[in-house]
């Protein structure tokens, strides 16, 4: 290990060896050692941080089982990762360090890899800690066991070893995996997705084999689809009750008025799922094939100039209006924490509406509930902050000077959240169609001064305009007769409004 922790260390930012093979292989077998030995490290800092904090906690007099909240956040945000998988490795921290000593040393030499290392923490979570611990006694990582093993292999004799130690917790492992039934949605590759669903052994087969039946059936008297596409089409027809699916489900488009009207090749963004081409967003606005039963709406939108951000609208309500609700929800896309893709399950104040926090687009974020649940844990804050610059959806690793923000500036909608450290971490609202991820400008001169934002409903598509302010040189009537070409360009749409009248007063 000590001669790989020099190699390591003579070979940070050094040119690779040109036509060494075997210098190349040592290396990067001891930088594959190093990276094990860091995650050892990185647990036993997350478990020394969770400590601290629940001290902390416990000394403001919160209860028992509020402690340790938002540490999972914290060791995400330092770590890059979503709140999600920031709970799963102080999760994984808090087995190897307190329970399975033996796993934690295969790490620190180099033995096991992070991912080897959590499928071994996996396979005896459900075992106390006395178990566990005799589990990792046996299986002994740190003495090369798993050498040239397999995942499969690791996992088998984990079982094994827990089985042995605990069979009735086995047994009862399987009962309980029943309550834990559901169903997923991921986005696939070109506008497709997965949608999945964890069932009971028994109901799976069964739902499987109904499919299947189906299709069989339809191919035998004459149906020309595949096998494949007569299973998905008949999951879809019979779980929403509809031929083809569609009915009375919303889904939200967001577009340039280019790429809608012009046949420009800008893409365009699907809520919930994300960037889709623009000609398969112009069929979805335009309807599919004579069974297509859709009505089409234009809402508009306005944005400012260049940057493409929305602009504001308020309330004095302390909810947030349907409005004002899904004007936020357009302009965020995904939960706004750092790292954090998760949907946009809350509409959050920024500063708490106790507080005296408005309820206006600019004191508002989407937030999914896990990171809503963490903002208001004691020792974070979040604020809105302006500036100008880069528009990129990132944080910064320090906190800043006093009376200095630190990070990438943004003109777009920029939430600072400082954590209990003292860190602080920038989320920019990201880019509609038609603007630069990295810059925040807006598609080159020449292009056009108009431009849309499109929301798509099925069944009712809505489709939500937008238009793209003009230079504040300008007059408010040469921006109204700038804008009127562009309604004229849709006049068989049924009506033209805003989500909410405050929205059309925002220019």
């Amino acid at each position: 290990m000590e001669g790989s922790r020099k190699l390591f260390e003579d070979s940070v930012g050094a040119v690779p060896v040109a036509g060494d093979a075997a210098a190349i292989i040592d290396e990067l077998r001891a930088l594959e050692d190093r990276k094990s030995a860091i995650t050892a490290r990185q647990a036993r800092l997350a478990v020394s941080l969770d400590l601290v904090r629940r001290r902390d906690q416990a000394a403001l007099g919160l209860p028992a089982d509020q402690l340790g909240a938002g540490v999972g956040a914290e060791v995400a945000l330092a770590r890059r990762e979503s709140p999600a998988k920031g709970s799963r490795l102080l999760g994984l921290a808090r087995a190897l360090v307190t329970e399975m000593p033996r796993t934690l040393a295969a790490l620190d030499t180099g033995r096991l890899n992070e991912w080897r290392a959590t499928l071994l923490v996996r396979e005896t979570a459900f075992l106390d800690s006395a178990d566990r611990a005799a589990v990792d006694e046996e299986l002994a990582a740190d003495t090369g066991t798993f050498d040239g093993v397999g995942d499969r292999a690791i996992i088998s004799a984990a079982k094994a070893a827990a089985y042995r130690h605990d069979p009735r917790s086995v047994t009862q492992r399987a009962a309980h995996a029943e309550t834990e039934r559901s169903v997923s949605l991921r986005p696939a590759p070109d506008t497709m997705c997965y949608l999945t669903a964890l069932l009971p052994v028994a109901a799976g087969v069964a739902a499987y084999a109904a499919l299947t039946r189906h299709a069989d059936t339809a191919r035998s008297t004459g149906d020309p689809r595949t096998r494949s596409q007569l299973m998905a089409d008949a999951l879809v027809e019979r779980v929403t009750g509809t031929p083809g699916g569609i009915t009375g489900i919303e889904v939200q488009l967001v577009m340039t008025d280019r790429a809608l009207l012009a046949g420009d090749s800008e893409p365009a963004r699907l809520a919930g799922y994300g960037i889709v081409p623009a000609g398969w967003a112009r069929k979805l606005v335009a309807g599919k094939g004579d069974n297509a039963e859709f009505t089409t709406w234009l809402r508009r939108l306005y944005t400012a100039p260049g940057t493409g951000e929305l602009t504001g609208m308020d309330s004095r309500a302390r909810l947030f209006p349907a409005g004002l609700r899904r004007f936020i929800e357009t302009r965020d896309n995904t939960c706004r924490t750092p790292y954090c893709d998760a949907p946009i399950r809350h509409l959050d104040h920024i500063v708490p509406w106790h507080r005296g926090g408005q309820t206006t687009a600019t004191n508002g974020a989407g937030l999914c509930e896990a990171c809503n649940h963490t903002k208001e844990t004691p020792g974070w804050t979040a604020r809105t902050v302006t500036g100008t610059g880069s528009a990129r959806r990132t944080e910064s690793t320090r906190t800043a000077e006093p009376g200095k923000r630190a990070g990438p500036d943004s003109r777009r909608h920029t939430l600072e959240l400082t954590s209990p450290t003292g860190h602080t971490y920038l989320s920019v609202s990201p880019p509609l169609p038609g603007h630069s991820v990295t810059s925040g400008e807006a598609e080159p001169a020449g292009v056009g001064d108009r431009w849309l934002t499109i929301d798509v409903s099925h069944a009712r598509s809505e489709v939500e305009t937008s238009y793209r302010l003009q230079a504040l040189s300008k007059s408010r009537t040469a921006r109204r007769k700038r804008m009127k070409p562009v309604a004229a360009l849709v006049p068989r749409v049924p009506s033209v409004h805003a989500p909410d009248g405050s929205l059309d007063g925002a220019v």
